[in-house]
């Protein structure tokens, strides 16, 4: 048996999948529904209001309606404790004010109907996002089944967190490069609202000279943009980046705790290494991220795989990306199991990729051990070999000219 039983991983059936799948789901719902029902007026046995992280975004909405400034730091506090008392904890509000608008919406309704809603608007968008790939890959599974099973879901859920609408908006901005580029271009710049997320789409467009849906993503992130400078003013943007620097020195410092981020100047910074250290790393990583999807891009074609292998990427050129985010890996290790002709070690990473969120928190926080550079690493290249073959056959082989 050997490695072999790992290389190749034939014993990992479509059937026995779809088992394990199932299993998963059942897990997820089972611990959701020990978090509700071990919860007291809407606080969990360790103290949290449910859906942490959205007490943030819903605070920002309020003071928005107030005419208050969510990147006042000290009145942002002030909001959060107000209505919900933390002693020592504030959800900080990063968002650039692309955001703003979906804040002030959020603001209108009470935190818990609020959270709800939000879950479900943006599951949703996601569940749309993925019956797509499902469609255009010819999959069988269950759209719903996928989201429900993938431990990174209920990280989002729990958190009441943004990644299912920025996943849900680059998913299926990447699929429909080819078919609808302008609808593309406006999905891709709708998700701007969390751009270390998108920082590798411009390169792979201008790579493979997709115009139109470069085109579109500008014109989405400059009316967005002169639509929230109308309405809060011009200022606004100056004290979100003001703010945004804060952001960067809480990183390096721990202010996040690296066991819940999941690049590698975390992972770096997790094993002691010196904040110089770890962004030289993490610097290194986005360069050979870069070169190989020039390297992938060089036939100047774009397929879906190269759409896959560049949402794999995102989470490894940014060193401010969390364990939430990694829903976005949703799309690419689908399209993985979808190739007639899996290759050596493919079964094994998508496999791996797909539990390994439920895992890489608890292993970092208490054993030190951070996992995810490591695995992120693999399903690039795995993708990336993936895309520079498609880019091949796609220049040998044009499509035939619509009649």
């Amino acid at each position: 048996m050997g490695l072999y039983f790992l290389r190749r991983a034939e014993w990992l059936t479509a059937r026995r999948t779809g088992g394990y799948l199932w299993l998963l789901a059942l897990v997820n719902c089972a611990s959701l529904a020990m978090l509700l029902l071990t919860s007291q007026g809407g606080i969990d046995r360790h103290g949290f209001l449910l859906g942490s992280d959205f007490l943030s975004f819903w605070t920002s909405g309020l003071m928005l309606g107030e005419g208050g400034n969510p990147y006042d730091v000290a009145a942002h506090i002030a909001a959060q404790q107000a209505w919900f008392k933390q002693t020592g904890l504030h959800t900080a509000f990063f968002y650039p004010p692309l955001f703003l608008p979906l804040c002030r919406a959020l603001g209108l309704a009470g935190y818990f109907p609020a959270l709800a809603l939000w879950l479900l608007a943006s599951g949703a968008a996601l569940y749309t996002a993925l019956r797509l790939w499902l469609r255009e890959t010819g999959a069988a599974r269950p759209a719903l089944l996928l989201i429900a099973a993938f431990p990174a879901s209920l990280i989002v859920v729990t958190h009441g967190q943004t990644a299912f609408l920025a996943a849900a908006l680059l998913g299926a901005g990447t699929l429909l490069v080819a078919k609808r580029p302008w609808l593309a271009g406006v999905l891709i710049g709708l998700a701007a609202f969390k751009p270390q997320l998108g920082l590798l789409v411009p390169l792979v467009l201008l790579l493979t000279l997709q115009w139109r849906t470069i085109a579109g993503a500008a014109l989405a992130v400059l009316l967005s943009g002169a639509a929230v400078t109308l309405a809060y003013g011009p200022q606004v943007w100056i004290d979100w980046w003001a703010v945004s620097s804060s952001a960067e020195a809480a990183m390096a410092s721990g202010g996040v705790p690296f066991a819940k981020l999941v690049s590698l100047f975390a992972a770096a910074r997790l094993l002691d290494a010196p904040v110089g250290l770890a962004y030289a790393l993490q610097m290194a990583m986005a360069l050979w991220v870069v070169i190989a999807l020039v390297w992938a891009c060089r036939h100047r074609r774009y397929t879906l795989a190269h759409g896959a292998a560049m949402l794999a990427g995102a989470p490894l050129v940014t060193p401010f990306v969390l364990d939430y985010d990694l829903v976005l890996l949703g799309f690419p290790l689908l399209w993985l199991t979808t190739r007639p002709d899996p290759r050596p070690w493919e079964r094994i990473v998508v496999l791996a990729g797909f539990i390994a969120p439920a895992f890489a928190r608890p292993l970092a926080m208490n054993a030190g051990i951070p996992i995810m550079p490591v695995m992120l690493v693999c399903l690039f290249a795995l993708l990336v070999a993936r895309a520079e073959r498609a880019g091949r056959r796609e220049r040998e082989w044009p499509a035939a000219p619509a009649a």
